[in-house]
């Protein structure tokens, strides 16, 4: 099951498909899809950051696989928080990842606007957006000034709020949509008209369907005609270096998800 290669964009997967660190993943990947997700994280407990020789092994894959890498920045950090310390910490935390992976072909950096650890951003006040959306502007100010990176290269994801809440800061700073397909099923959004107003700015798609109301599991369980919709509309607004990212985590569902997926190719 191959789908390298076979689709009017990038088809990749996580670099958590196989039980094993991230440079068997990408040996295991390589041949298999077009882009790979790098999901880097970093703390005090634990660190799965690539040494500097699986970073020059990484770019060395790339370039002999015609691969390129989407970078998911850190998890833990909270661009929206109203702690500007904490802000601080956070854009340096992306400033660290973004620097390590500068020598890697790279076709986005995905990335969350959140407010801290559990916060839900659905129970804000009026008050509250307005304090959410200051801290994000200066998160990101902080942070297009700590790196060459074009603003366009920033992929913000959406998550369980209405994206709507956050599209005044991407539009204003030239920021780009990682639109999670996923996300829009699994919290009840509509995913036509998300599709229809967010396609065109979304370098980064993330696909993956719902099992016993959790997410991130083979497309195999995405509703059929939800894929149909969305494989239409990337038909209809073709690029070439959008990124169509299975957001999975395990041989089986990369599997039968390509299997589905071959229809299409």
């Amino acid at each position: 099951m191959i789908c390298k290669q076979k689709f009017p964009f990038r088809f990749g997967t996580s670099s958590y498909i196989i039980p094993a660190d991230i440079i068997p993943n990408a040996e295991f990947l390589k041949d298999k899809v077009d882009d790979i997700e790098l999901v880097l994280f970093e703390s005090d407990e634990f660190s799965n950051l690539p040494s500097p020789a699986d970073m020059l092994q990484l770019a060395e894959l790339a370039e002999e696989n015609t691969l390129t890498y989407s970078v998911h920045l850190p998890l833990d950090v909270y661009l929206g928080h109203p702690d500007r310390r904490e802000r601080e910490r956070s854009v340096g935390k992306c400033l660290r990842i973004i620097e390590l992976t500068r020598d890697l072909p790279k076709s986005a950096y995905v990335m969350h606007f959140e407010a801290g650890p559990g916060v839900d951003i659905n129970a804000f006040s009026a008050i509250e957006n307005r304090l959410f959306m200051e801290a994000l502007r200066d998160s990101i100010t902080m942070l297009l000034k700590g790196t060459s990176v074009p603003a366009s290269e920033f992929c913000v994801e959406n998550l369980n709020y209405p994206f709507e809440l956050v599209w005044p800061v991407v539009e204003e700073f030239g920021l780009s949509v990682t639109l999670d397909v996923g996300h829009l099923e699994y919290y009840g959004f509509p995913t036509a008209d998300y599709l229809k107003r967010y396609l065109q700015y979304a370098k980064v798609l993330h696909v993956h369907g719902t099992v016993d109301g959790k997410d991130h599991n083979s497309l195999s369980h995405l509703k059929p005609e939800t894929l149909e919709l969305l494989m239409g509309e990337l038909v209809r607004q073709p690029l070439a270096s959008r990124v169509f990212t299975m957001e999975i985590f395990s041989q089986e569902d990369f599997e039968s998800s390509c299997r589905l997926m071959e229809r299409f190719a």
